[in-house]
């Protein structure tokens, strides 16, 4: 195997956790197959991030520095990618699965040409032939994967690899890409914009999360749910129902298609646990549910289940905590 790619993706001037552990896979790979890793890094404060990115581990960090790329868009982003990932001559290109994650890995794999391999969290060598590892229906047992091309995009799951330590003194070379990222590649744009967040914390990075679905009745009840969260200084989330109900944006969905998370505590309120929000939180350390329907699956899960109608128990816990926390 020749070089790995990794897309590192920034927040500002630091790495995602995002992209800390697309690199940490792409090292364990590297030493397993005898390759060299390699960082790439869109937007203007990419060279800031690409130094941190040589401290987990990559030998090269590519950036391109164009302020159109500070803005997620997913024309952009798979053009310079697209573009990088030719440049650098590598067989895989590493991208961490999340939202972006899950709109880059198959056009990007569609526009090289190559195999796409999603929510991986391991992977086997014997010889010369590379297996990928990744969990199936609904984290109950792992699949695994050989891939038909030359060329590979892995989508590694978010929150399954544990991040590497920083090593100031490891030795890598930035180079910088003159590619003229341009408005002109962007085929779609957003006219209307859906209503922001209700939470500036990123699901996938939230400590504390507070999740609420159809058993709300509305778009009412998140805003108890955000007050309790400000309290605990976590974010919410929704069920898949609730955000096509739409009572709160799509940023929001926590489950197998929306964001998957690894909170030390998720409460779940008003939400049934459907096989797939309970694979969006298998590496949930605590979760508490709150629901008013004894048999729902959610308290199969669950750590504590309170059945009750949430209407009581939040505005009851949020007045408690106030007078602890406050």
């Amino acid at each position: 195997m020749s070089n790995i790619l990794v897309f590192a993706h920034q927040q500002g001037d630091s790495l995602t956790l995002g992209g800390r552990e697309a690199l940490a896979f792409g090292s364990r790979l590297a030493s397993a197959n005898g390759g060299e890793v390699r960082a790439v890094l869109l937007g203007s404060s990419s060279e800031k991030s690409a130094k941190e990115a040589i401290a987990c581990g990559a030998s090269i960090a590519y950036t391109i520095s164009n302020p159109l790329l500070d803005e997620y868009d997913v024309d952009l982003y798979v053009n310079c990618l697209h573009e990088v990932f030719q440049q650098s001559s590598a067989d895989v290109l590493i991208i961490s699965f999340d939202r972006m994650g899950k709109d880059l890995v198959g056009r990007l794999a569609t526009r090289k040409s190559a195999s796409a391999i999603t929510e991986v969290v391991d992977f086997r060598t014997e010889g010369e032939e590379l297996t990928w590892i990744r969990p199936i229906y609904g984290d109950k047992a792992y699949g695994e994967y050989t891939t038909t091309r030359p060329k590979v995009v892995v989508g590694i799951r978010q929150k399954s690899q544990e991040l590497p330590s920083l090593d100031e003194n490891h030795i890598g070379e930035i180079i910088p890409l003159d590619y003229a990222a341009s408005e002109d590649m962007i085929v779609t744009r957003l006219v209307v914009k859906i209503q922001a967040a209700l939470s500036g914390i990123r699901l996938e990075d939230a400590r504390i999360i507070i999740s609420g679905g159809r058993g709300l009745g509305g778009p009412e009840g998140f805003t108890e749910l955000q007050t309790l969260a400000n309290l605990l200084g976590g974010t919410i989330g929704a069920s898949r129902a609730a955000c096509d109900a739409g009572w709160v944006p799509s940023n929001l969905h926590v489950g197998q298609t929306g964001a998957v998370v690894a909170p030390d505590l998720y409460i779940a309120v008003g939400i049934s646990g459907a096989s797939q929000h309970l694979a969006g939180i298998t590496s949930a350390k605590n979760v508490i549910a709150i629901n008013t329907d004894p048999e729902a699956a959610i308290f199969k899960r669950a750590n504590i289940g309170v059945i009750a109608d949430y209407k009581t128990v939040i505005p009851a816990l949020t007045e408690k905590l106030k007078k602890v926390l406050v």
